[in-house]
């Protein structure tokens, strides 16, 4: 059991303060800090409550930051383990850490936090038994994040869902792909362009449908439909299924995972529409669905491999007192294979 003590060193607020406003025991608090199951549920809400409104820091933690070191990373990922374990950007993205975590003393922790409010994995993290986070792929409901920045050094894959100055986080240019992908479709001629597109939950899901609408706006075009395919094979095929529902079929398709596009390809296969003949199909990820579904497809590659790398550079950098910089932006590019025609199809 972790000594977590009365006051940190920085006169932070005591557990004392934080079993006060939550009506519990030091006791209890201390069992939730230290990530106990003998808790009801509603202690537990109230005691991470109180922990959120007083931002306490358990000593431990306070001590590891500054006086000793665990060696130990977190790797948070705030999504239901199918998708974790079914998406190749997932695969992508921890090879690219763990390549540099290994180079280094640390050892790196993964935490599927799917549908938790953060309740475990919170106590865990801030009960001083890692020096640092990544966390990647979170949503706007993912809120115990802010816990884990208050207690650790952050660094996030991706745009914070929630902008704030002290963050660190690298990030594919997600606004100018989605630019790119639009333009290279208008370029062959195609204009009823719809798209699926990833939760709005999410930045990269926000940023490449704000690339699809200024490139159309910026060619005099309207968008077709727009559906929400929540990176997910299954969520592509809905949407496209949605898509084909519209009174008037589009000529070509932002599709903004490789995974939706497997999908949704799926689902035109049924129908009988080919590809690129009759709808063209422009993908995001260049992952290794890319190359395994019929046609190949046209996709704007982004390097979640390296993502993963600088992600890593950037906390190992943070834990040796070194100046990272807070943005890293990395570029993306197309890759031009057999789901776009060369010319648009007519009708």
């Amino acid at each position: 059991m972790v000594d977590i003590g009365t006051r940190s060193s920085q006169g932070t607020a005591t557990i004392e303060e934080v079993a006060a406003a939550a009506g519990v025991s030091r006791s209890t608090v201390s069992r939730v800090v230290n990530g106990s199951t003998s808790v009801s549920p509603a202690a537990l809400e109230a005691v991470n409550r109180a922990i959120s409104a007083l931002n306490y820091v358990p000593n431990r933690a306070a001590r590891s930051l500054a006086t000793r070191q665990t060696h130990a990373i977190a790797l948070v990922v705030p999504e239901e383990t199918t998708r974790f374990f079914g998406d190749p950007f997932f695969a992508a993205i921890v090879s690219g850490i763990n390549a540099r975590v290994n180079k280094s003393d640390y050892v790196l922790n993964l935490f599927i936090a799917s549908d938790d409010p953060g309740d475990k994995t919170t106590s865990y993290l801030r009960s001083g038994s890692v020096d640092g986070a990544i966390i990647v792929s979170h949503h706007t409901s993912d809120t115990f994040i802010d816990r884990i920045a208050a207690a650790v050094p952050v660094v996030f894959g991706g745009r914070p869902v929630r902008a704030r100055e002290r963050d660190y986080y690298v990030d594919v240019d997600n606004v100018r792909g989605g630019q790119e992908v639009t333009e290279f479709l208008i370029g062959r001629g195609y204009r009823r362009i719809a798209m699926i597109a990833g939760p709005l939950t999410m930045p990269a899901g926000v940023d490449r449908l704000e690339g699809f609408r200024q490139a159309l706006d910026a060619a005099g075009l309207k968008p077709g439909p727009v559906e929400d395919g929540n990176f997910t094979a299954d969520g592509g095929a809905r949407a496209m299924e949605r898509i084909l529902e519209a009174p008037e079929r589009p000529d070509a398709l932002f599709i903004a995972s490789d995974l939706m596009a497997r999908g949704a390809l799926a689902v035109l296969n049924r129908a009988g529409i080919r590809v690129p003949h009759d709808i063209a199909i422009v993908g995001f990820d260049d992952s290794p669905v890319a190359t395994t579904v019929s046609p190949h497809l046209t996709t704007m590659r982004q390097p979640s491999f390296t993502q993963g790398e600088r992600m890593a550079d950037v906390l190992l950098d943070l834990l040796a007192d070194r100046d990272p910089p807070r943005v890293t932006m990395l570029n993306t590019e197309l890759v031009i294979r057999d789901s776009v025609s060369t010319r648009a199809a007519e009708g």
